[in-house]
């Protein structure tokens, strides 16, 4: 199999492909139009060589991922209405932008990624040390306390990947990610970028963001173990906050590892977080895959931009305007009798 180091996410009825250095964002508009966007990038985890050690890149990674899942939605929501318009900046991010030279967009951003960031720590991390509390005064063993804490922020994890899944626009999302993960997979068999090739791949990828996601939650329940169940909660809590970093950092590292075959061995330590994907990726239809096809060239970066631009007029499902046939022609056009009789209806008025 040929290896890439192209990854993406769904968007709303578009999927965005990332390379090392360019970014494609492919979105089909209601109308059947495809827009899409190419452009270079640069990510923190190339900038210098002490950012791509093990384990710190991966924290720089989700840092990166995180970044660019936030703008790539906003972008999306955009390109598929054009006429929406964008959220007023607040008066603090247009007085941080203005000091630190940033656009209020950027900085808008930032913020954005923080709330994330915080909401998900909240949610995953916080919370299940808060409700396995309740339980301490029943169970000495702090390694329990651990594997308990664990339990709950399991349950809540795969309950809100659930939860999401009935709304209607998470639905198509999961489509297009399943079509993202079916581009990437032919193209590493070796496939030219066809509908018909594509549609015959899993929509199932190791490298997939749900498994790493998957991986960071047992891993945290492996080094959370070794912290203890401090009495106090603010410790408990701080301690754990401390060790996410190098949980993020190791979960990156174990996912890169786990994608390396396709022997017995690594299929079965990635099996979970594969099974866990079929709960976050549906199957594509064609027009879909073909959005997916047009990001991953663009990411690519193989072609020109004129190509580019006749692969989204190939893909064009916006309804067609077509020349009358030779029959409606002569409906539409009344016969030399006709115009004979009229014009002597005419002439006797």
């Amino acid at each position: 199999m040929k290896k890439t180091n192209i990854g993406g996410q769904g968007v709303l009825e578009g999927v965005m492909m990332r390379s090392q250095t360019v970014s494609g964002l492919a979105v089909r508009k209601a109308s059947g139009k495809i827009n899409y966007t190419k452009e270079k990038i640069t990510l923190a985890a190339n900038k210098n060589k002490f950012v791509k050690l093990p384990f710190i890149r991966g924290v720089v990674s989700l840092v990166d991922m995180m970044g660019m899942g936030v703008k790539t939605l906003t972008k999306a929501a955009k390109m598929y209405d054009e006429n929406s318009t964008e959220q007023e900046p607040s008066k603090l991010e247009k007085f941080i932008a203005k000091k630190t030279g940033k656009s209020a967009m950027d900085v808008a951003m930032v913020f954005a990624v923080i709330i994330a960031l915080g909401l998900a720590v909240g949610i995953f991390f916080i919370l299940p040390t808060v409700l396995a509390n309740i339980v301490r005064p029943y169970i000495a063993s702090s390694i329990l306390m651990n594997l308990i804490s664990g339990g709950i922020r399991l349950v809540i994890f795969v309950a809100y990947i659930l939860a999401i899944s009935f709304m209607k626009d998470i639905k198509r999302v999961y489509r297009y990610h399943g079509a993202e993960h079916k581009t990437i997979s032919a193209y590493e068999h070796e496939e030219e970028l066809t509908v018909d090739n594509v549609q015959k791949y899993k929509t199932l990828h190791p490298r997939c963001g749900t498994s790493y996601m998957l991986l960071v939650m047992v891993i945290s329940i492996l080094m959370f173990s070794l912290l203890g169940w401090s009495p106090s909660w603010y410790v408990r809590i701080g301690l754990r906050l401390a060790m996410l970093p190098i949980v993020a950092g190791i979960s990156y590292e174990f996912l890169k590892f786990a994608a390396r075959g396709e022997n017995l061995f690594f299929r079965a330590i990635r099996w979970p977080g594969m099974q866990l994907q079929r709960l976050t990726t549906a199957q594509p239809d064609d027009s879909m895959v073909e959005v997916a096809i047009l990001a991953f060239t663009a990411a690519l970066d193989e072609i020109d931009d004129e190509e580019l631009q006749q692969m989204a007029d190939n893909f064009d499902r916006s309804p067609k305007k077509t020349e009358p046939s030779e029959t409606e022609e002569s409906e539409q056009e009344p016969s030399a009798d006709t115009q004979e009789n009229t014009a002597a209806a005419e002439q006797a008025q």
